[in-house]
């Protein structure tokens, strides 16, 4: 049986709760003889910075180098707004992503046929949704310098992101995009604002010319940032693969995860570049945030996470198998009608998160039998 090195980071908020029920998909899957995960607990963000005074410890951003996979839940909240921004909670998540060179962010948005309802789109335009947007990671207005802001005086001051990109990291993540495409609808809509933008213009350019020399049997469309977050709402399943970059995949992919039914059903995934052996970096996190209202109450919806989990299972483990059996299991326990507060619509009751991870565990092991 294979044996897979996990790092877990449960972080803040209701991340140790929804963790705790990806853990039991864990150890599960050991049970069955699919494979053993050796897991390691690590600290980020906010319970980062109160043991060690940042948002990530050297010791933890060890463990994350030599992992097979992070597995990461949610940083932040009210507790830590005063902290001093290069230490701030989200440092923590920036600084995996940046050490471990983790370019391409995968966020699926698909609608199960049990939610149709919980959308706040018309259950017709969302039945059966599944989108990939592909999202460049480490970056542009994130990462780029100067960032900034200058004491002018008398009052006032100038705030600076620099939005950088250069060919390279438009090419790569352009290559995850069109490969994802050939093996679903074989179909990408590239966004930017070239309209506006520089960095756009470039953007548009680089990826124009990636799929006449390198993907010319995938369909590939353009469209602006702000038209497409409309398409998104008014016709969201003419899209198979979107790609565009950071602050746009940001954005899009939260506008997104509302065709769903709710932000906490969407897992991520976040890639870095294959080394000689074919292996990537690799952690993977709910699009949700640690809900600091919601800790402890044992109310928090788990799917996202479990469903990250089913991820790593798929791009990390080389366990396609165990990540199909995972969204199976995610459908079937939807079809009956479980739901966590977040998706109770009018359902008269709901489970609780440790309740939802059971039933899960439950379909999982009549699948896997």
């Amino acid at each position: 049986m294979a044996v897979y090195k996990l790092l877990l980071l449960p972080g803040d908020g209701i991340g140790p709760e929804i963790t705790a029920e990806a853990e039991k998909i864990l150890d599960f899957l050991g049970e069955a003889g699919v494979a053993s995960f050796e897991t390691e607990t690590g600290l980020v963000g906010g319970a980062a910075y109160d043991a060690h005074g940042v948002a990530i410890s050297e010791e933890d951003m060890k463990l994350a180098q030599e992992a097979d996979a992070v597995l990461l839940a949610a940083v932040g909240g009210p507790k830590w707004d005063g902290v001093p921004y290069d230490v701030r909670p989200e440092a923590g998540l920036l600084r995996l992503r940046k050490d471990l060179a983790l370019f391409a962010n995968l966020r699926p948005a698909i609608c199960y046929p049990a939610l149709a309802e919980a959308s706040s789109l018309k259950p017709d335009l969302v039945k059966g949704l599944d989108i990939m947007i592909v999202r460049e990671l480490t970056g542009g207005v994130y990462f780029g310098e100067p960032k900034e802001i200058t004491d002018l005086g008398n009052g006032q001051k100038r705030a600076v992101d620099t939005q950088v990109y250069e060919t390279y990291e438009i090419e790569r993540i352009g290559r995850v995009a069109f490969e994802l495409a050939r093996k679903r609808g074989n179909r990408v809509t590239s966004s930017e604002k070239a309209n506006v933008m520089k960095s756009g213009l470039l953007w548009r350019e680089v990826i124009t010319a990636l799929h006449k020399r390198e993907y010319s049997d995938v369909q590939l469309d353009h469209m602006l940032a702000d038209a497409l977050g409309m398409q998104l709402v008014r016709w969201p399943k003419q899209f198979d693969v979107i790609v565009t970059d950071n602050l746009f995949g940001d954005i899009l992919s939260d506008v997104a995860s509302m065709l769903t039914g709710s932000l906490g059903m969407l897992p991520s995934a976040s890639l870095g570049a294959p080394d000689a052996s074919g292996k990537r970096k690799a952690m993977y996190e709910p699009c949700h945030g640690s809900a600091p209202d919601i800790a402890g109450k044992e109310i928090a919806n788990p799917i996202a996470m479990i469903g990250s989990l089913g991820m790593a299972l798929r791009y990390s483990f080389d366990l396609p198998a165990a990540a199909d059996a995972i969204d199976a299991a995610i459908s079937a326990v939807l079809a009956q009608g479980l739901r966590t507060a977040d998706i109770k619509g009018s359902a008269a009751s709901s489970v609780s998160t440790s309740q939802m991870g059971d039933a899960i565990v439950k379909e999982l092991r009549e699948i896997l039998k």
